[in-house]
């Protein structure tokens, strides 16, 4: 079968998924439709948002479905009609077994992380949040259970100490395209060969919520540092910041950096602040963390030498409004 006779639908909904779909498209695969969440209201407008998939497949004239259910009858009779080969899925919602059963080549998924490690909705933010140097991205075919299927192929980079997860989703995004298409190319040219993911052998990655970016100072300067950068820039740690007058206002950090040429007296208070120069550090239970950029409240992200400009801050303390 050539590329052009392969009927592939596509599952996504963000920007991550949008590079491995335009390579396909790119590349000169049929791809017959694509499937991605229904448009939201968002502001005070408002304004209908709709996903970067779907802006994406608008632009490049696919046919776009936007089921509010993935089992809706409807939705489920399209699909068939489409008769596709072929299911790609990446970043999208959780599909019931009579989707990804449908095709008869299968359905297969491109996931975030070196399977059998971080399964579930956030691998990149929970692997640098725990300090991993390495990471990477496996496609593999979707059953029953999240994220268990076995594995096609992986591929694996490296993160840096300076690395967010801002910048590792960007490689990652890359790097999965490339590894999309050399999966439909195996299962093309009947070269694919798969394996079984470990039993037991798995590492939890799931859903961010709010409580999750609370700073808690009574970690190591190294793990905060690790918290702050794996959710960087995007949901953002947060802190609550006492200033000299005992006034509280909330900041999001986005950059840290664990210091060994600055020592704060051993038994200060974790979340204790200093300040030298233009310079804002804080005491952990563990070392020093220096404070490189941060966003208070109602204002925009800033450097810490600008926020010290307009700020007397003395501790930071347990967040309240996030």
């Amino acid at each position: 079968m050539k590329k052009e006779d392969l009927k592939i639908v596509f599952f996504g909904t963000p920007e991550f998924a949008v590079t491995s779909l335009a390579k396909l498209v790119d590349e000169g695969y049929n791809v017959s439709a694509v499937v991605t969440m229904p448009d939201k209201e968002a502001g005070r407008g408002r304004k209908i948002i709709q996903s970067d998939v779907k802006k994406y497949a608008v632009e490049k004239g696919l046919e776009v479905l936007q089921p509010e259910k993935l089992k809706a009858p409807e939705f489920i009779d399209k699909l068939r009609e489409i008769n596709a080969d072929l299911f790609i899925v990446i970043a999208f919602r959780m599909l019931p077994e009579v989707v990804w059963t449908m095709p008869r080549l299968g359905t297969f998924n491109l996931h975030g992380s070196l399977l059998p490690k971080y399964r579930g909705a956030a691998p990149i933010n929970r692997a640098i949040m725990n300090g991993e140097t390495e990471t990477g991205v496996t496609t593999f075919f979707l059953r029953h259970e999240i994220d268990t299927g076995d594995i096609i192929g992986s591929r694996k980079i490296q993160i840096s100490d300076n690395d967010n997860v801002g910048t590792v989703y960007d490689r990652l995004m890359h790097i999965g395209a490339d590894m999309v298409i050399e999966t439909v190319e195996s299962i093309l040219d009947g070269t694919l060969e798969t394996r079984p993911q470990p039993e037991g052998e798995f590492t939890p990655a799931p859903k961010i919520f709010k409580e999750d970016c609370r700073i808690d100072w009574n970690r190591s300067a190294r793990e905060i540092h690790n918290h702050i950068r794996g959710l960087s820039p995007y949901p953002a740690a947060f802190s609550a910041l006492e200033d000299e007058e005992g006034k509280n206002i909330d900041v999001k950090i986005f950059e840290s950096l664990p210091v060994d040429n600055v020592i704060i007296e051993k038994n200060t208070t974790p979340g204790t602040i200093m300040i030298s120069g233009k310079r804002l550090f804080a005491a952990t239970s563990e070392g020093t963390l220096e404070i490189l950029s941060l966003q208070p409240a109602g204002k925009k992200r800033m450097a810490a030498s600008a926020f010290l400009l307009g700020y007397h801050p003395v501790k930071f303390t347990t967040a309240q409004n996030g």
